[in-house]
């Protein structure tokens, strides 16, 4: 299985130390050339490569960690995406209207013709990201949702290997929308849900 972040702002930039932290080989790329993002890429680890954003997704499993607004033009570079896996790391904040009522994920997933998305890895903020997932014994949870268990399934694995420990909340109209952002607020339902489930 070969990654991608696509997208080399704080968010991507604390998923490579991620990848870094447990060897694992992993391109970035964003809307820069990989020249400019070589040297930081190097710093965070041997294992993380910049290359250009057309060589960064011949790689299997997609990393989207740009701003909300820029997955449209990333969707765009490939005519189709059929047999990739995209991670949407993304939040919109504050949720667009264009949405049309949906989770911001099922929307994205609009744009990625043929793909296995999977929403994960955007509750937490990118310092908590980059640090060990460890935390005094136990592993940072990291909330997952999507449509396909086939593409769910890899990505909780790849999860447990950064360290972390993978939720699956279901679809995206279910857990996707728990963690859907609301206005300047990240997903209150999932903790009124969570809160509820404890009582």
């Amino acid at each position: 299985m070969s990654y991608a972040i696509v997208g080399f702002g704080k968010i991507g930039q604390a998923l490579a130390h991620a990848f870094a932290r447990k060897n694992i080989n992993v391109t970035v790329a964003s809307r820069r050339p990989p020249e400019a993002l070589a040297p930081q890429a190097r710093a965070i680890g041997p294992t993380v490569v910049a290359k250009s954003l057309r060589d960064a997704l011949e790689a299997d499993t997609i990393i989207l960690a740009v701003p909300f607004g820029e997955h449209r033009e990333v969707a765009k570079a490939l005519p189709s995406w059929k047999g990739k896996t995209v991670i949407d790391t993304m939040n919109a904040f504050p949720v667009p209207e264009e949405l049309d009522g949906l989770p911001s994920s099922a929307y994205v997933a609009k744009a990625f013709t043929g793909a296995k998305l999977v929403k994960g890895f955007n509750h937490l903020v990118a310092a908590k990201l980059a640090a060990d997932p460890i935390v005094e014994g136990g592993h940072r949870v990291v909330f997952l949702s999507g449509d396909d268990e086939d593409a769910t399934a890899p990505v909780a694995a790849l999860a447990r290997q950064l360290g972390f420990a993978p939720v699956k909340l279901g679809k995206l109209n279910e857990g996707g929308a728990l963690v859907h952002a609301r206005g300047r607020v990240w997903g209150p339902l999932i903790f009124q849900d969570l809160f509820r489930k404890e009582q």
